[in-house]
């Protein structure tokens, strides 16, 4: 489980952050599913297990997850989750399509290149 990239700009707590929340939202982890615990994450990412603790305060801010005093933390089972990441992409790509836009940039032909490169 490779979830951090040295060569990333963003930071360790983040990447791994990231990683779970991708997890938890393709439905990898599923709802009352016990995270790893800060200890064994730490050991297994060879990070400080402070940026664990980080990571983990940062998902349980955003609704991924939620901690059991006394018997570790567990992914939320939260529908909204999906659909607010939804508004998140759909918010990016109109970014996106309005600076194509200003720099005059087709944006269909540019959607259509995209599609073709899979």
């Amino acid at each position: 489980m490779a979830v951090i990239n040295f060569r990333d700009a963003r930071p360790i707590y983040e990447q791994i952050a990231d990683h779970y929340k991708q997890l938890i939202l393709s439905g990898v982890m599923q709802e009352d599913e016990q995270m790893p615990s800060v200890r064994a994450l730490a050991v297994e990412l060879a990070t400080n297990p402070n940026t664990i603790q980080k990571a983990y305060a940062e998902l349980t801010r955003e609704g991924f997850m939620y901690t059991v005093k006394g018997k570790g933390n567990f992914v939320a089972g939260n529908p909204n989750l999906l659909d607010k990441k939804k508004d998140e992409l759909k918010n990016k790509l109109s970014e996106i399509r309005k600076e194509g836009a200003g720099l005059g940039i087709d944006m269909d032909a540019l959607w259509a290149q995209t599609r073709e490169e899979k």
